[in-house]
């Protein structure tokens, strides 16, 4: 990105000026500049977009995505003609991570990790259109939509102790499968319990260093402890349901009158119709995204317990990162009731938050940074006076694209490369391996260190990989 028309205002804050609304990029100079100019050229766009309150932001692992920049952040109000965008959320509909403690420490799974890898991937399935072992009927994917993790664990997914440590304790309110089209359901029906594709993945990790003992000590961890990661969405549901809306919004737009700067930022206002409908299908999204995690969760569990005898594993937190939420938010010392748009972006909210458990209320949310395989994983915590709307970064984020990493990786030479790092790797393609190449990200330690001094979160511990099943 061309740095010369960015106004510096610290180290790890640089803002555009674009018409009415000003775009805070967050970020290292180094991370800033490393990105393409299309995250620019996106994130100038959603500042044109109606109703928006405060700056557009990026977070410091932003890139190029589709209609806003992944790691892209906006607030809308609603009394102010704000609108909705499918192209804010993202296809993936709830991609996020659950992160889970258990009472295995290094040493009881170090001669095992190639086992762990291979159980897991029998156990949770992965890959491009992967149907699971679960087959739902239609009304039955309405109440997944309805129920989110609540209906995982009803139907014998894990224990509700959990909930307390899900984001909108594991049930999204406002989820209409009515606004839900037949074709996205029928993706769906086979598809629960399972991971998907790309950068998705079921991670055993390790507690390599601790940054923040007295958050360490609140979300239950240790130096050596084993952590397990799981990252993944709404699958063909959440996908189907983001192509069905880019054309409905955009035929509301031109209806409106609503000039798009970009096609794929189709929107409506929050209170139209239309608006409503999506906002429907959307939260029926979170649910079935929730609801997934919970059921890998439980198999992961299921798997584990079989190759160590009685074991515990709980849940750390489960938050997503491809949402529009109602949120208060002070702005300018007035409280309002805006609609966040976190497209790979993480909510992080600061202690003392009224929707945080009481064993997080003095230390803050959970966030998870999720590197690429072979990398590690960040766990941080929210912190008061985040200028983000309460969000952060959510991975290392993209630095070469798909097609880029294929010409220069080979698959099966990046599994051996990493087995001799003592890092484990399963997947049903070694296509996807190599699009998956650890050199395909940002630094993930560079993205973690620009999220703690933009205080958007605090380092808590950095999670050395293990094993890792890979769609």
């Amino acid at each position: 990105m061309d740095m010369s028309q960015i106004n510096r205002l610290d180290d790890f804050r640089w803002q555009l000026t674009t018409g009415k609304h000003p775009i805070i990029l967050f970020g290292t100079k180094e991370l800033i500049a490393s990105m393409d100019n299309k995250v620019r050229e996106q994130i100038e766009n959603v500042a044109k977009l109606p109703g928006l309150v405060g700056p557009a932001m990026t977070m410091p692992d932003a890139h190029w995505g589709y209609g806003f920049p992944i790691g892209g952040v906006a607030a809308f109000d609603p009394n102010e003609g704000g609108i909705i965008s499918a192209g804010g959320v993202g296809f993936d509909i709830s991609c996020g991570v659950r992160c889970l403690r258990t009472n295995l420490f290094l040493p009881d799974i170090l001669n095992q990790l190639e086992t762990i890898a291979e159980k897991l991937f029998l156990s949770v399935p992965a890959g491009v259109g992967q149907e699971g072992f679960i087959r739902l009927k239609m009304h039955e994917l309405d109440e997944v939509m309805l129920g989110g993790a609540k209906w995982a664990i009803d139907q014998g997914y894990g224990e509700m102790k959990a909930l307390a440590y899900i984001e909108e304790h594991g049930c999204m309110l406002g989820a209409d499968p009515h606004s839900v089209s037949d074709h996205a359901k029928k993706r769906q029906l086979n598809e629960m319990g399972t991971l998907g594709s790309g950068n998705h993945y079921l991670e055993v990790e390790v507690v390599e260093k601790i940054y923040d003992p007295i958050a360490a000590a609140a979300f239950g961890i240790e130096e050596g402890q084993i952590i397990i990661a799981i990252h993944c969405g709404s699958r063909g549901l959440g996908h189907q349901i983001g192509s069905d809306y880019l054309v409905q919004l955009a035929k509301s737009a031109k209806r409106l009158g609503i000039h798009l700067p970009d096609r794929e930022l189709a929107c409506a206002p929050i209170l139209s119709e239309e608006g409503q409908q999506y906002l429907g299908a959307m939260r029926a999204g979170i649910n079935c995204a929730l609801a997934n995690r919970q059921i890998i969760a439980a198999l992961t569990e299921r798997a584990l317990t079989e190759l160590f005898g009685t074991m515990q594993m709980e849940t750390i937190y489960d938050v997503s990162h491809n949402t529009c939420k109602e949120e208060e938010h002070v702005v300018d010392g007035v409280r309002r009731d805006l609609y966040v748009h976190r497209k790979g972006a993480t909510r992080a909210l600061p202690p003392d938050h009224v929707l945080l458990p009481d064993r997080y209320r003095t230390v803050g949310q959970p966030v998870f940074i999720g590197g690429s395989m072979g990398t590690g994983s960040y766990l941080l915590a929210g912190n008061v006076g985040n200028p983000a709307f309460a969000s952060a970064s959510h991975g290392a984020g993209r630095q070469m694209s798909r097609s880029q990493a294929l010409k220069k990786w080979r698959g099966r030479e990046l599994i051996d490369e990493l087995a001799q790092k003592g890092i484990y790797i399963r997947s049903n393609t070694m296509r996807g391996v190599a699009e998956e190449a650890p050199g395909a990200y940002k630094d993930v330690e560079l993205v973690a260190y620009a999220t703690e001094a933009a205080n958007l979160a605090r380092r808590v511990a950095f999670l050395r990989p293990l094993a890792c099943v890979k769609g």
